[in-house]
């Protein structure tokens, strides 16, 4: 399901974003058109995607998820709208990806943490969740690649 984790350090990027806090019910509602939005403003200033769309959890799910859906950028974008400019700070993580359908992701969380937990590290609060390959570039969804990334407090 998951790959062997691996600690690894990021490099700061910019980002643009849009924040949403919906019921777990409401988050496949959200997500389409939440990014369809985020893309075209970034679009409508000129500027490309600099990598796969990602979300960034501002805390684990639980019967809501406070989220952002978000985009990396090579030019600071203008806040307009719900779209706002960001950043994903260099920090060190542990990251896995997840091999299949959007609808394993819990599991795939699940096993992830129960691996950071067994390995003795400690991750903060937030979580990121990045598409690397999905239903915008193959239909099949075994061949979907989902990140997923903690960020460590040592």
């Amino acid at each position: 399901m998951i790959e062997i984790p691996e600690i690894i350090q990021t490099t700061d990027r910019l980002t643009a974003f849009i924040h949403l806090t919906v019921p777990r019910d409401q988050i496949q509602s959200v997500m389409g058109p939440g990014i369809r939005e985020l893309l075209g403003a970034i679009a409508a200033q000129g500027i490309d995607p600099a990598g796969p769309w990602f979300t960034h959890h501002l805390r684990r799910p639980t019967d809501t998820f406070d989220f952002e859906v978000s985009v990396p950028v090579l030019t600071p974008v203008a806040a307009v709208g719900r779209v706002k400019p960001g950043r994903w700070p260099a920090m060190k993580m542990v990251r896995t990806v997840y091999h299949g359908p959007y609808e394993g992701l819990g599991g795939a969380w699940g096993e992830f943490i129960g691996w950071i937990e067994t390995h003795g590290h400690t991750p903060t609060g937030e979580l990121w969740e990045c598409y690397t390959v999905g239903p915008h570039s193959d239909p099949d969804s075994t061949a979907w690649r989902t990140e997923l990334s903690r960020e460590l407090t040592v």
